[in-house]
Parts: structure tokens; sequence; C-alpha cells
């Protein structure tokens, strides 16, 4: 009579292995032979590390040479892998305040699952937008606003769902929580008044958010196009990013489906469009104010609807952060890093965090069966969009990600 075994259940080099010891067991292994990136200051760093099986996070970790931290992770694998964005005179203390705080990265945390109208359920679709935030965030902001410089950049994929921007210029590292808050507001557009940068906006030299706002205005009436021909799933998404910041902000107004659809059908008029799209926005009459919002909303999504987490990240100056080049437990990618110029996602050799973040194997097909409907993954040109109840071959990298993420188990 043949056993049957659990769904999370196989075997691993002989050994029967059962739940998360699988997945321990093949992390353990990539830690082994991994090239691993030393954080710069290693030693005034403190490390923090997810165990597998949902055990209390290890915090207070320091150590001396990368070596240490290859030997930490063979001897015990670890779900997820932190370090701090601070730098501390004695990380290893157990109380922050023994710890004696000399300064912090700034760091840019963008998850996809955080946008309005937006879900991590089509996966491949959450990537493209989040990468074109994290884009924006870089060229509309953070070089032209604050001329922030590159060669004090590292970009990574978080390994699941969002980009890491690490910025090390050493004049910013004694910035303290409220000093970053205010770089914050102003990439989130806080207390901006489009009436009042409307005359600005038509200059062809306008800068900052002024410049912004003549995008906008033409980003706008695009959508709103899109919107009037029946494109419902970006109605959906910028409406939920107006209301968003509208109820951040306290505003008042229009904010519903309704009205962004009456918006759109006055916006085929061809003279009020031309005199919008010309900075009039008078011509709009009692619409003009919900457009000034759908303006803001629409070009203030970075760290604005990329949600508070992603906020917080920034201001706070005892963060952690995912350490590059290890692997992410809710996923079984790499967080990996590369070239700025790669992050533009218009670009033909624009980073593709799908196939390049894949650090398992894929030679060894795994069998798994689905247990969620509605769930779009990709795997280098390999896209899997199939039902509950469905098995499917995979190789072993595309296995842990859909059994991490939640959305599969192993088939016996």
């Amino acid at each position: 009579m043949k056993v049957q075994k659990p769904p999370y259940e196989s075997y691993v080099g002989g050994v029967f292995i059962s739940g998360w010891a699988r997945f321990a067991h093949r992390f353990t292994q990539y830690y082994r032979t991994a090239d691993l990136w030393t954080p710069p200051r290693l030693r005034t760093r403190e490390w923090m590390f997810i165990p597998f099986g949902g055990g209390t996070p290890l915090r207070h970790k320091s150590f001396t040479d990368m070596q240490s931290v290859r030997n930490f992770l063979c001897e015990r694998p670890q779900h997820s892998c932190f370090y701090s964005t601070a730098y501390w005179k004695r990380p290893h203390e157990l109380k922050m305040a023994d710890k004696d705080w000399l300064g912090a990265d700034l760091i840019f945390d963008l998850d996809g699952d955080h946008l309005p109208g937006v879900t991590d359920k089509d996966f491949p679709a959450m990537i493209d937008v989040i990468q074109e935030q994290a884009w924006s965030l870089w060229n509309d902001f953070l070089e032209p606003d604050f001329g922030f410089k590159e060669e004090f950049l590292q970009v990574t994929f978080s390994g699941h769902r969002g980009f890491h921007l690490h910025y090390r210029d050493p004049k910013f590292f004694h910035l303290d929580s409220e000093a970053r808050r205010e770089l914050v507001s102003h990439i989130r557009g806080e207390g901006v008044e489009v009436s009042d940068l409307l005359e600005r906006a038509r200059n062809p030299n306008a800068k900052g958010w002024a410049r912004r706002v003549k995008k906008g205005i033409n980003s706008v009436v695009g959508k709103l196009d899109r919107i009037y021909a029946g494109d419902t799933k970006l109605l959906n998404s910028l409406t939920a990013a107006l209301k968003d910041m509208m109820e951040r902000e306290g505003i008042k107004g229009l904010r519903g489906k309704a009205s962004v659809e009456k918006l759109a059908e006055l916006m085929q008029a061809e003279t009020r469009r031309d005199r919008v799209l010309n900075g009039r926005l008078v011509a709009l009459n009692n619409h003009a104010l919900l457009f000034q919002n759908l303006i803001r909303a629409d070009t203030s999504v970075v760290l604005g609807s990329a949600g508070e987490t992603d906020e917080v990240v920034t201001i706070d100056t005892r963060r952690q952060i995912r350490w590059p080049g290890s692997l992410h437990g809710k996923s079984g990618m790499r967080v990996t890093e590369f070239p700025l110029s790669r992050l533009d996602p218009d670009k033909s050799s624009s980073f593709d965090c799908l196939s390049e973040g894949i650090a398992l194997s894929r030679q060894d097909t795994v069998s798994v069966e689905m247990i969620v409907d509605d769930a779009i993954a990709r795997f280098d040109d390999r896209v899997i969009d199939s039902p509950a109840g469905e098995v499917i071959e995979i190789h072993e990298a595309g296995a842990t990600f859909l059994i991490l993420k939640g959305w599969a188990k192993l088939h016996n």
C-alpha cells in the first residue's frame, strides 16, 4: 500500500523533510555558495533575521565580516534577512539607547501591493506599475528636486513586491526624522495647490511641481479618454488613488466613479479639451477642482499612494531593510541589485525581476496544485494563470514562489 505524504512534505537529499524545513534546507544551500554582498560599514550595522517556522525575529546581531554572516545562515536557516539602515557604535546592545546612533542611510521602499487599485494577484502587472513608480521617484523627484547623485545610489528589487532605493551620501547621514519627513512631504505634494501653479506650468522651462502639473494635465486627459472608452480597470485605480489622497489630506469634494466618468465625458468636447490642455481648467466649471485633485493623485502616487508603510521606512532612522543578495522568505526570489539605468521601464534593457530575480533551480521539475483562482505569475517567459485544482509542472524556483505565496501546494 502506498503511503500518501502530506502536501508540504518531500524527500530532499534522501532525507524526509516536512513543511517549512524543505525551504529552510534550500535556502541554506543557497547561502553556502552565494556571492554575498557586504554592506558599507559592516561592523556598525545591526542585523535582524526572521527564522523559518514562525519563530521570534532575532535582533541585535552584529558581525565583523561576511564569512561570519555566511556561517550563521548555514547553521541557522533564516526565512528573511535584514540589516539596519542606521550606523551604531555598539550595534549588538539589546537596548536601543545603548547602541549609540551614528547616522543612517536614506531608504525609499516602494511596494506594489500598497498602490490603490493594484493587487499582487496579478503579479506581473503589479511589478510593472511599481517599477514605473520607482523610476519616477528618482527621475522626477530625487535627482531634479534634491540633486541626488547616482554615485551614492544602490537600487534593488526587494525580492517580492517592489523596489528599494538605498541612498548613501554622507551629507544626509545625520538627518533626523523630521528632516526626512519634510523630504517625503515634498515628494507626496502635501499642500500643493494646482491652481497656483497653472501659470508657471505653461512655461516651457517649468521645474519642480509646476513641471509635474504640466505633465499631469496631459496624463489625466489621456487617462480620462481611456476611461470614456470603457477602461474600468483604470477607472477603479484612478478613483482609488484620488480617494486615498483626498482622505489622507482631509480634502472635501467630488471623488466617486460617477464624477470621474462625468469628467471623462466633458473632456470629449474639442474646444473644452484644448483649453484644459493649455491649463485653462475653468473650462471644466464645477469639475475643475476634481480635475486638479486628479492631477495631484496621479502625480503624487510615489510615496503617497505607495502606502503609509513606505513613507515610514524613509522617515525612520532606525529601520531595518532587506539585505541585497538574500532570499525573500515569501517568494524564494533574490533581493537583487541592478544599475539605475535599468530601472527605467521604457528602456529595452529594463530590469526584469521576474527573470533576473530567480535564484533557485530552473532545472529540477516539481508538480504543484494551484489552490487559488485568479492568480497570475510569470517566470522568465512562462506565464502561470491556472485555476484552483489544476496541477502544473514547473521548475523548483517557480514552485517555491507559488507555494510560499500560498497559491499552490506540492502535488503527490
